[in-house]
Order: C-alpha cells, then sequence, then structure tokens
C-alpha cells in the first residue's frame, strides 16, 4: 500500500504458471521485492529434489550462501548435512530453501554480519514459498528455526513450545489458502546455527538429529 513504506513484496516477479523450480529460480534472480536485494550479491533459491518428500525451510541465507548463490552450504549448511546423514534420511528426497531469499546483513569494517529479517522482508518473500510448495507438494515441511516458523506458521509460533512434534499443516499455516496441498505435515525444530552457537554444541547437535529422526519415520513408506 502506498505510503505506509511496505515494500512491494515479490509476487509481480513470480512466473503465474511456472512448470518448473528451475522457472522459478531464473526469475527470482531479478526479484526487487524488497530492499535486500539492493546490498545482496545475488538471489539465493532453492534447490534440490523436483519432487522432494521433505523440505526444510531456513531463515535466509548467510554470507558464504549469498557468495556461492546456493543456500546451506556454509557451516549451517554443512552441520544440518551431517545431521540429516545421521538421522537416516536420504538426501535424494530433500528440498532446501529460505523464508527470505536475499542476505541481511550490516557492515563492521570490512565484515558482513548477520542481520534477522524483519517481518516486512518475510512477507515480501512470501510468494516465493508459496510458488515452491504448489511445485514441490511434500509430504513434511520441517521448520528450521523461529523465522522460518513465524514465516509460515504465524508470529504466535515458538520453536521452545513446538518443536519435535509433528503438526497438521497447512491447516496450522497463517495463511492456509495459500497452501492447497493435501496430506501435509510441519515439524519444527532449530535453525543448525543455533548449535553452533550453542554452549553444548554435542547435546544440541544431538537433540537437532533426534528432531529430523522425527521426520525420516514420517514420510517412511
Amino acid at each position: 500500500m502506498a505510503g505506509t513504506g511496505a515494500p512491494p513484496g515479490a509476487q509481480q516477479w513470480v512466473p503465474s504458471q511456472a512448470r518448473s523450480i528451475d522457472e522459478l529460480k531464473q526469475a527470482a534472480a531479478g526479484c526487487q521485492g524488497c530492499e535486500l536485494h539492493e546490498n545482496a550479491t545475488q538471489t539465493v533459491f532453492g534447490r534440490g529434489a523436483p519432487q522432494a518428500k521433505i523440505v526444510f525451510v531456513g531463515e535466509q541465507p548467510g554470507d558464504v550462501e549469498d557468495q556461492h548463490g546456493l543456500p546451506f552450504v556454509g557451516p549451517a549448511g554443512r552441520l544440518l548435512r551431517e545431521a540429516v546423514d545421521d538421522a537416516g534420511i536420504d538426501p535424494g528426497i530433500l528440498y532446501i530453501t529460505n523464508a527470505a531469499k536475499h542476505f541481511r546483513f550490516e557492515l563492521r569494517g570490512t565484515r558482513r554480519i548477520h542481520q534477522t529479517p524483519g517481518p516486512t522482508h518475510i512477507a515480501a518473500c512470501r510468494p516465493w514459498l508459496v510458488a515452491e510448495f504448489a511445485l514441490l507438494k511434500p509430504q513434511l515441511v520441517v521448520l528450521l528455526g523461529a523465522t522460518a516458523g513465524k514465516a509460515l506458521l504465524g508470529p504466535s509460533f515458538r520453536v521452545t513450545r513446538s518443536r519435535g512434534q509433528l503438526m497438521p499443516w497447512p491447516a496450522a499455516a497463517e495463511h492456509p489458502e495459500d497452501f492447497p496441498v493435501a496430506d501435509i505435515q510441519a515439524l519444527a525444530t532449530i535453525h543448525p546455527s543455533a548449535v553452533l552457537r550453542a554452549d553444548d554444541r554435542d547435546l544440541a547437535y544431538r537433540g537437532l538429529v533426534d528432531d529430523l529422526k522425527i521426520a525420516a519415520a514420517a514420510v517412511a513408506g
């Protein structure tokens, strides 16, 4: 809405009848739905199996992801891949993306320090998630951290209340009409970057793996 300061949102850049994730990715490269595109190196779109059973949704790309143009290729991504393996999940059934497709940061000298994307950034980027889910039609959505949870389940979502629990989704989603996919579930867990920041990394890592084992069991067979 004019005069509110809200970003225009990504919808005008989303192809109305996209036939593939690659088509969405190409269109997203030119997205200017919020101001984050101005300083980011590039759009970092999702990647993975085109008919994924499980979709991981994180917060946003980090510094390494912004430079390489791929999600979860930095330290948190390496840890997540280890956790996926330890949980017994076949990487071939996964797709991974973020609630925000551009890196939000502040400069401190020459360093780019992560800043959490705000509600306006998440709302502006939401049409990309909607388009991704429309093509993927997964069985399970794994929400990695609070930002991803709030992006899809609403501002009242808390990881501490819901982690490790299978939830009916999109029934639990803030806007279920955006996701007309039947028989889909959601499971929330911590973001792998939280493991890297934890005082007891081993304990935090085991908790992440335990949550992912629930995800593995949910799609087994």
